[in-house]
């Protein structure tokens, strides 16, 4: 298995035993601040998970297809227990809007029967268009950085397709040369055979002409 892969394995199994346990530490909080501020601690470890999720994910396509396979199996059931930890944390924050939402009209509604400006209204319509547009350059940004990880994956993928293939070229041309070079031997073989062949016939056709030879000369003695 890929040691990149086993760290990242490590520390998303210490986020999640850590979130999973802060996680049901916040319901029984009954401070609103401090609930707030652990329901933040908990928004930023998921994102951490999630970015250890992506990492794992990389990690695992690039490796061989029998590891891969497996790995990636594991990495689903970490995807569904993040899901299971996501949908915790977002109760807590939809009770804890519900109530803050509930606070805020009482004190709206007070501060209306004692004094209803205009400029605070202003003033609020404001500021909740900055927050509003705050968000969504937030979303904008985690937008572009998962879509550039799923890039990533896309390439990496890719590259390992174009891997495969040069080995497999790579075999083939190996193949090749091992024929080439049989062929080489036989063509050598053959070409030494011609060459004895063609040694013999001489000495032949030299015996049939110095026979002839003695022949005629020992009929012309005669």
């Amino acid at each position: 298995m890929s040691e990149v892969f086993e760290g990242y394995e490590r520390q998303y199994c210490e986020l999640s035993t850590n979130l999973s346990r802060k996680c049901n530490a916040a319901g029984s909080i009954l401070d609103e601040e401090q609930k707030s501020k652990e329901i933040s601690e908990l928004q930023v470890g998921l994102d951490e998970a999630d970015v250890l999720i992506r990492k794992m994910d990389l990690e695992a396509r690039s490796l061989q297809p029998g590891v891969k396979a497996m790995l990636l199996a594991k990495l689903r059931e970490y995807k569904s227990d993040l899901t299971k930890l996501k949908r915790e944390v977002k109760k807590l924050a939809s009770a804890k809007t519900s109530l803050t939402a509930h606070e805020e009209l009482l004190e709206s509604g007070m501060a209306n029967a004692h004094m209803a400006s205009a400029d605070q209204r202003e003033r609020l319509t404001m500021s909740t268009e900055r927050l509003n547009q705050s968000s969504e350059r937030i979303k904008e940004s985690r937008r572009a950085v998962f879509e550039t990880e799923e890039l990533g994956v896309s390439i990496l993928q890719d590259l390992h397709q174009q891997r495969e293939t040069l080995l497999n070229s790579h075999a083939k041309l190996h193949g090749v040369d091992d024929a080439i070079d049989k062929s080489k031997k036989v063509l050598t073989s053959m070409s030494r055979r011609m060459s004895k062949n063609k040694w013999i016939l001489a000495s032949l056709i030299g015996a049939l002409v110095l026979a002839i030879i003695f022949i005629l000369y020992y009929k012309l003695s005669h």
